[in-house]
């Protein structure tokens, strides 16, 4: 919650464009890249925190064709994907107190909950930039 408190208080220039957590990976990026991890049939299964806070938002309340919602949705993903690569390494800290085992444990279940929810957020802002592109919106992305 400490995190996504934090990441809630961002200033929206700040998630106006991609930062290198955010931007271009070194390897080929694309829907189809993200389809194939089958995306499609999971990505329903994860939950939306973006309302567990006040004045928050959920994703699919955004989803509207206009291109300020669309823009603030983009936004939207990025702040989650920082929460996500931000709440990943806190697996490291239960090494203080864990067996190696116990730590091995932490780092699994801290990847198979993170890595889904970053592969979404890439896969959503995937297919949103071009439909700003389409309606007239340049999205800010260093892609």
């Amino acid at each position: 919650m400490l995190i996504g408190a934090l990441a809630h208080r961002l200033p929206p220039q700040v998630l106006e464009s991609d930062s290198w957590l955010t931007g271009p990976r070194p390897w080929p990026e694309s829907q189809q890249s993200y389809e194939r991890l089958g995306i499609q049939r999971w990505k329903s299964l994860l939950p939306d925190a973006g309302d567990s806070l006040p004045g928050g938002v959920r994703k699919n309340s955004l989803m509207r064709r206009d291109p300020t919602a669309l823009q603030r949705l983009v936004q939207e993903t990025r702040r989650a994907e920082l929460v996500h690569l931000a709440l990943w390494p806190f697996w490291l800290v239960t090494a203080l107190w864990l067996p190696p085992a116990g730590v091995l444990i932490n780092l699994v279940f801290a990847t198979l909950f993170n890595v889904p929810c970053l592969w979404l957020q890439r896969y959503n802002r995937l297919r949103l930039q071009p439909l700003l592109l389409a309606l007239g919106r340049t999205p800010a992305s260093g892609r």
